[in-house]
């Protein structure tokens, strides 16, 4: 051991004769020469792949070899590197992984408060105030805008329908799949908000996807924005030429003879129908051959218990009648917020028309039969649902 030769070792002779084995490294070729100058053996060195007794505890049992810790040294520098390279930009696979995992967790809240339709309804939604801005959406000669109706008047009205009056629906089958049809309903409440649910109700829970088109008093198209409101909805005014124009086309047209009669009606007199007027609604069915639909509408009675009417405000304002309630104008606007009262829509079975010939519009003693006829049928019904109701709000 003493005579041993020291071998030069460098860089540039390891390139000319070839890269060393596999596994060693410079410290370790170093710690051979010094064993060789001073006559100890050099430590040996492990196999790649292999791990030797005591190794990966710590430098002080043996620990991981010089050339793992330079390993483990570059790993550092290049983690580091990420961090404050492109990692700090959000482009290494940590952040783009953070950004994933925020964007699903923001679509999953968004989801769970607007649905799991939100996209596509927002997709229509824009697509929506895009024709609106254009002017691209058809409008009739009454005035009815289907789309406003379906996609803005619908969705605001639903939840008072849905959630507040939680309206039952009963009978809706008795309304034809196509062709005219003549809806004839009791009125009541102070304000026509059973005309808005009664419209409601046809629109959503119709089978065949029908529209109801209602006539409405002379007031409700003198009102500056319900004017416009109404006629946007399809609401027309309520006189036989319209009336028999809408029948003529195939529509459901919705009519409530008893008008501000049974609209201001004292609570007294509730579910009390009042006259239905000359009969001129049977003329237009007979006319035009639609079948005749009672309707029978409860709960709209108690949302505005009426105790008074004040008549000099109601001259003052120009209105047939000014309500006063236990809450309204006492509150105030806060009055005017409708009771939350459980309500029922049953529609009857249809009163056919088109067997009677062209003359029998003009038959004033039949006419008052088919009026009566109607009447009484809703009368019966509304007695019959107030028997079966368990509540007033349940």
């Amino acid at each position: 051991m003493g005579d041993a030769k020291v071998i030069p070792f460098d860089d540039d002779r390891d390139r000319s004769r070839g890269a060393a084995p596999a596994g060693q490294s410079r410290t370790g070729q170093r710690a051979r020469r010094r064993g060789a100058r001073t006559g100890q053996s050099a430590p040996l060195t492990t196999v790649p792949g292999q791990q030797g007794p005591g190794e990966g505890d710590g430098p002080g049992k043996g620990g991981a070899g010089p050339s793992e810790a330079a390993e483990d040294r570059h790993g550092a520098e290049q983690r580091f590197g990420d961090a404050d390279g492109a990692g700090s930009r959000g482009e290494g696979p940590a952040s783009g992984g953070e950004d994933a995992a925020a964007k699903g967790a923001l679509g999953g809240l968004v989801a769970r408060l607007l649905g799991d339709d939100w996209e596509d309804r927002a997709a229509r939604g824009l697509a929506f105030l895009r024709r609106r801005v254009t002017g691209e959406y058809e409008v009739d000669d009454f005035g009815y805008d289907r789309e406003l109706t379906d996609q803005v008047l619908m969705s605001l009205l639903r939840p008072v329908f849905e959630k507040y009056f939680r309206v039952e629906v009963r009978g809706i089958e008795n309304i034809p799949a196509d062709g005219a049809a003549l809806v004839v309903a009791n009125h009541s409440g102070t304000l026509p908000l059973d005309g808005l649910m009664l419209q409601v109700a046809v629109h959503d829970h119709h089978p065949a996807d029908r529209r109801l088109r209602l006539l409405g008093a002379d007031l409700v198209f003198v009102l500056p924005l319900v004017n416009e409101l109404a006629r946007k909805a399809g609401h027309t005014l309520a006189c036989a030429e319209d009336a028999q124009t809408l029948l003529g086309r195939g529509e459901v047209v919705g009519v409530m003879p008893e008008g501000f009669k049974g609209l201001g009606k004292p609570f007294a007199d509730r579910y009390k129908l009042q006259r239905f007027g000359r009969g001129g609604f049977v003329s237009t069915a007979l006319r035009t051959g639609a079948p005749i639909v009672p309707c029978s509408i409860v709960g709209a009675e108690e949302i505005y218990p009426m105790i008074g009417n004040s008549r000099t405000l109601a001259r003052l304002f120009g209105f047939p009648y000014f309500p006063l309630t236990p809450t309204f104008p006492w509150l105030g606007p806060l009055g005017a917020v409708p009771l939350p009262t459980k309500w029922t829509i049953q529609f009857g079975e249809p009163l056919p028309t088109d067997d009677y010939p062209p003359e029998a519009a003009d038959d004033p003693m039949l006419m008052f039969n088919l009026t009566d006829q109607v009447r009484e049928t809703i009368q019966h019904t509304l007695f019959k649902l107030l028997v079966r109701r368990r509540s007033v709000f349940f």
